[in-house]
């Protein structure tokens, strides 16, 4: 079986993880503050806050913020579950704003639409690895006194226009995860430029702690670990070269995917380097079998693919409350979209695997 994704690990992440078990130091130390400094650096950003998971940080980057209750972000239909709930969790609303069907990021036209006097944010979504388009997002945000929230929790090594997915709104989130294109076995950051809100976000993750036992406000225990940035540190030195080698595999996926009729490789935008967290497929209604027919099919043939999600943010049980408006093209894309194997350990000879059995499924 060729897998999915699979976290790319070598002797230097041991060595690391054992000269943290060494040391005695497993909590919120210097480790950690070198991860935040370093992984800042990259963005480009001022401030780094490692906290627990990509949630943890899209939670308290929203407090730190300001949203609270009654107060509306629009987000993209299409997109994981943390993207919205964590809104809720803040007392606040999600609205929904389309998407744009071949690059699957939130339309910079439907966000206008989308924004009303209760609007107090937006939360652009980096998805599979590809920046929104955030000129005009950031346009309409600042006509509107808007925060600007990148979810960037799928697009580390990503860029827009030359800068960095992180360094493009007001403060960014990203995870780490293990099949992120760098992960630390589990855990994410928040990167701003802002002091007050990297300041707020410190304290949030930590019990509102301004030194020890001394608390401020309430807060949460949203820490990190030595070990999670001990990983991190090497993973991020390498995490260029898993960019260009996701790139390279997608470039020979989508030269053969392009010569097969009924299927949509992903498609770059303008001004953006896709990092391809995912590389993802959809499905045109003059292909023979149905999305998951093929995920049956390439599962069946060795090839590990799987649907992208079940549906749109809004059709979810926990969302009791359905949108004003619905959002009709996430909707006709979400049942059409599969990903394949992209990562940085998938060969050149398994790509010629999966582009083979992708060749069959049209039949003879």
């Amino acid at each position: 079986m060729i897998p999915i994704a699979k976290p790319n690990l070598g002797d230097e992440e041991r060595r690391a993880v054992i000269e943290v078990l060494d040391s005695g130091q497993f909590a919120q130390g210097a480790k950690v503050a070198e991860f935040e400094k370093r992984f800042a650096e990259y963005v480009g950003r001022g401030h780094g806050i490692a906290v627990s998971n990509g949630t943890a940080a899209l939670h308290i980057a929203l407090l730190a913020h300001g949203i609270g209750k009654g107060q509306e972000v629009v987000v993209p239909p299409l997109t994981f579950f943390a993207s919205a709930s964590t809104v809720i969790l803040c007392g606040g609303k999600p609205t929904f704003a389309d998407i744009d069907r071949n690059l699957y990021n939130m339309e910079p036209t439907h966000l206008k639409s989308a924004v009303t006097k209760r609007t107090r944010a937006v939360m652009p979504v980096h998805l599979y690895g590809q920046t929104a388009e955030m000129d005009p997002i950031n346009e309409t945000a600042e006509a509107h006194d808007l925060v600007v929230l990148e979810d960037a929790c799928q697009a580390h090594g990503a860029e827009y226009h030359g800068k960095k997915a992180g360094a493009l709104g007001d403060t960014a989130c990203f995870s780490f995860y293990p099949t992120k294109n760098m992960m630390t076995g589990e855990g994410g950051i928040i990167v701003t430029d802002d002091p007050q809100v990297a300041e707020t976000c410190r304290l949030l993750r930590s019990h509102g702690e301004r030194a020890k036992y001394d608390h401020v406000l309430v807060g949460f225990n949203y820490r990190t670990t030595e070990v999670a940035a001990a990983i991190g540190l090497v993973q991020l030195r390498k995490l260029d070269g898993f960019v260009r080698r996701r790139r390279e595999n997608a470039a020979r996926l989508t030269k053969g995917i392009s010569q097969i009729e009924g299927l949509s490789p992903p498609v770059e935008g303008n001004w953006m380097l896709h990092s391809y967290y995912q590389y993802i497929v959809r499905v045109e209604d003059s292909f023979p079998l149905s999305r998951d027919r093929i995920v049956e099919r390439l599962n069946s043939d060795g090839v590990g693919c799987r649907p992208s999600y079940p549906s749109v943010l809004y059709a979810q049980k926990a969302f009791r409350r359905r949108p004003r408006t619905r959002c009709p093209v996430a909707e006709d894309v979400v049942g059409r979209l599969f990903e394949l194997p992209v990562h940085p350990l998938v060969s050149p000879e398994d790509v010629d695997t999966i582009l083979g059995s992708l060749d069959r499924l049209r039949g003879p």
